[in-house]
């Protein structure tokens, strides 16, 4: 679904906006609505990854250990072994 709006960007905005769309082989408008999506997800991250801090969490040493934890079981039942941690 589309929804049709009327904008106000500066001169120089909307000129280089063209030739980025030109150049991606795209319409004005599929790719401003492209940059508008790609920047929402961007602040959607941010604010996440705050979020995060925030509460303390330490996702990558939890991923890493995860990651440690499934080697050992690939270890246990296959043979392989772990990598040093």
């Amino acid at each position: 679904m589309t929804a049709k709006v009327t904008l106000s960007f500066s001169d120089e905005t909307i000129e280089e906006a063209r030739r980025f769309a030109q150049r991606d082989g795209m319409s004005l408008s599929a790719w401003i609505d492209q940059a508008a999506r790609e920047k929402a997800l961007r602040e959607v991250f941010t604010a996440h990854a705050a979020a995060v801090g925030r509460a303390g969490l330490d996702i990558e040493a939890a991923a890493i250990a995860d990651a440690h934890e499934a080697e050992l079981v690939d270890a246990a039942f296959f043979g392989r072994r772990p990598s040093a941690a």
